[in-house]
């Protein structure tokens, strides 16, 4: 079965065009392909031929450390809830005035967790938006 024609034939490339490049200009146009939208080499050119914008991803490797303490900080956060979930059931199933008072006690505990993972996730929240948002 054959493929069905496409609808804007003034899109397709039909017309093959063979270049020869440097080594040091194929490193560039492979730089650019990897680290940009682009699929191939041949799209790279194409875009550069056409004077069309090219999105250039940049990773910055400084941003690492603290998306791991984030990372980090919201896999506690969430390692607290689930405790606090758990002392709170058990508040309600136990009988006991001291049992009760052992976990209010305990969750008690837990949200002052919660504080100190909140204050160090501000620090960091602003620290990050000191970088991201200077002129």
């Amino acid at each position: 079965m054959s493929r069905k024609k496409a609808e804007d034939q003034d899109e397709i490339l039909s017309h093959p065009i063979i270049m020869r490049v440097t080594e040091g200009q194929f490193k560039k146009l492979e730089q650019i392909q990897t680290n940009s939208n682009c699929q191939s080499i041949g799209e790279v050119a194409r875009m550069i031929l056409n004077k069309q914008r090219i999105l250039y991803f940049h990773k910055d490797i400084s941003l690492n450390g603290p998306m791991e303490e984030l990372s980090s900080i919201r896999k506690e956060l969430k390692a607290i809830g689930i405790n606090i979930n758990q002392l709170t059931r058990s508040f309600h199933t136990s009988k006991r005035e001291a049992q009760k008072n052992f976990f209010i006690l305990k969750v008690a505990e837990r949200y002052e967790k919660v504080e100190e993972k909140v204050d160090r996730l501000l620090v960091i929240i602003s620290q990050l938006s000191a970088k991201w948002l200077q002129k």
